[in-house]
């Protein structure tokens, strides 16, 4: 690399190793090279890195096509499927930081010095991989980081291992795809469902990890009580309909309405919002039925003596005495 300022180098009492290139020149003094046997001694340190295995550590001075330039105290080749274990897109993001290295493969006649950072990465994954199998059991709570996101859900990394969280692990209400709770590279909890050593899979589940509504489903939702829900899927037989997330109910085709329905979608559609009456809720099989025509008939009552009332206060006059005089008259006659 070019110097700018000598004693950025060397300082003066500094004991430095040198090249001898003449014992002496004209004036009798001797003709040294620091530049030459710093790379003598580099090409040693690579030699036997090589040979051994051992780590080095060097920072990159250019971005090059196809790869990276370090200084290991000759120029050193980092082709960029070795710079990590996935795909870099933008490799000038390295440049002047400090990166692990091992020595992969060297022509010191040709001055080439081949690098890898990925090496030493795999080799740590592995390591970490073995670990984590041999810890790894059914109800584990683990961290982990969001690795890729699919349409039928994550693999999450947990120390060496991709793990599977299935879309309807997620969440006790319905995820329509991952990305709706879930980002790339986003750290997380999760528990262990399942564990394959032979096939090498785990299964994970998030919304274990969640209060689940069912569990308090009774207490919420009184038998009689009147909710609005959401039409989530429509059936031969019927609708079911969330009333929240992770809760939902059967409204039998019987009803939906106080006269004889023939299809299911000829009085809902998927996405509707409407009232429910429930008529039952069996939180451990997570079942409740429902009735739209029963919360129908009950709001159009309600509605119908709001509206009365309503009239009443507007009118100052109350159907209770107009009838009452009426009674009165019928009684004295």
């Amino acid at each position: 690399r070019p110097v700018e300022n000598l004693e950025d180098l060397v300082k003066v009492g500094d004991k430095i190793q040198v090249y001898v290139l003449r014992v002496e020149n004209e004036e009798g003094h001797p003709i040294l090279s620091k530049k030459r046997a710093d790379r003598q001694l580099a090409w040693e340190i690579l030699e036997n890195s090589l040979a051994t295995g051992e780590e080095l550590r060097a920072p990159v001075i250019e971005v090059v096509k196809g790869g990276l330039l370090v200084d290991v105290g000759v120029r050193g080749f980092v082709p960029a499927s070795l710079v990590e274990r996935g795909y870099v897109e933008d490799l000038n993001q390295y440049l002047g930081k400090e990166l692990r290295l091992r020595v992969i493969e060297l022509d010191r006649g040709k001055n080439k010095a081949v690098l890898s950072q990925k090496a030493i990465l795999d080799e740590e994954y592995e390591l970490l991989k073995q670990k984590t199998w041999s810890t790894l059991e059914v109800d584990q709570v683990l961290k982990g980081i969001v690795r890729r996101l699919t349409n039928f859900g994550a693999f999450v990394d947990i120390g060496g291992i991709d793990g599977l969280l299935h879309v309807s692990e997620l969440s006790w209400g319905r995820v329509e795809h991952p990305r709706d709770v879930l980002s790339e590279g986003e750290e997380i909890e999760v528990k262990v469902l399942g564990v394959d050593r032979e096939a090498e899979k785990v299964s994970l589940g998030l919304k274990q990890l969640l209060p689940n509504p069912w569990d308090t489903a009774e207490e919420r939702y009184a038998v009689g009580s009147i909710v609005e829900g959401k039409v989530l899927r429509i059936a031969p037989f019927g609708a079911f309909v969330e009333v929240e997330p992770g809760i939902e109910g059967l409204v039998h085709i019987s009803q939906l309405a106080d006269y004889h329905v023939a299809k299911t979608e000829d009085v809902v559609s998927v996405g509707e919002t409407i009232p429910v009456k429930v008529l039952s809720v069996d939180q451990v099989a997570h079942r409740m039925s429902l009735s739209l025509r029963e919360a129908r008939g009950k709001k159009e009552v309600q509605e119908t003596q709001e509206s009365t009332r309503e009239e009443e206060n507007n009118s100052g006059v109350k159907l209770g005495d107009i009838f009452g005089e009426l009674f009165e008259e019928e009684k004295n006659q």
